[in-house]
């Protein structure tokens, strides 16, 4: 359990574990995708859309690149193997070399679709130009939302990993590889789960954590969950129209 193969290996593991979801802790150390792109990606609070088009980007190529780089670790670690040479690995490295070279190329593929036209293919971008109008693109939408998300009024709670945002007119989640956007006027909110914790890690204090599925009437606008604190939850969806409850699941 001591060889350097195996030390490597529960180390990498680890790293590559915490880089993916980000515990606080690495968060703290700047070991994000986020902090170690931040001249290239930009400011969020600057230009929200175009800080989320580049950062989902980014990290669905450098989370890709996992594999590949536990391969060239073990090249040093496990140099017995002869990792660094294809025609003496071992067969069954040499397929898992092909397969960490196939998913950042893979990546690469996709994200150089995606910016295409100015990142208009983006899954971003097509959902703001859902609610274009017709003599405008998702552009304009996608100022609108820079705007609204500048305000100090809007609301923003949650983990980096699965924030939720509430402006005067959009309910948006930004998860690791991706930003759900819905338009506040034409969206069903139903209360899915409902789980009462009997203390709070940060309050002392019985807490109640609510699962609503928002759902919007606009067509090709796909369906998201947000989870959060309940009391928090109602004061940022104040403004939307009032959540359907479904009996909820206690906890």
């Amino acid at each position: 359990m001591d060889s350097p193969e195996v030390t490597f290996t529960l180390a990498y593991l680890v790293f590559a574990v915490c880089f993916v979801f980000t515990p606080t802790e690495f968060h703290s150390a700047g070991l994000t995708v986020q902090n170690l792109l931040s001249g290239w990606l930009g400011s969020e609070d600057a230009a929200f859309v175009s800080y989320h088009l580049r950062r989902t980007s980014a990290t669905l190529l450098c989370h890709s690149l996992l594999p590949l780089g536990y391969y060239v670790g073990m090249c040093f670690a496990a140099s017995e193997k002869q990792l660094y040479s294809l025609g003496q690995a071992p067969e069954a490295w040499r397929l898992f070399l092909l397969l960490a070279v196939t998913l950042p190329t893979i990546a690469s593929i996709l994200i150089y679709y995606w910016s295409c036209d100015q990142w208009a293919r983006h899954p971003l971008a097509r959902t703001l130009a859902l609610y274009a109008l017709p003599q405008s693109g998702w552009r304009a939408v996608a100022s609108s939302v820079n705007t609204e998300f500048r305000r100090i009024d809007k609301f923003a709670t949650g983990a980096p990993g699965a924030r939720v945002i509430v402006t005067d007119t959009w309910v948006m989640k930004v998860t690791t590889y991706r930003v759900h956007v819905a338009q506040q006027q034409d969206v069903h909110l139903t209360v899915t789960e409902s789980q009462q914790h009997e203390l709070s890690p940060d309050s002392n204090l019985p807490v109640q954590l609510l699962t609503i599925h928002v759902a919007s009437a606009s067509p090709g606008v796909q369906a998201f969950d947000i989870r959060n604190d309940g009391p928090a939850l109602q004061r940022g969806l104040g403004s939307v129209a009032p959540a359907q409850q479904t009996p909820p699941c206690a906890g």
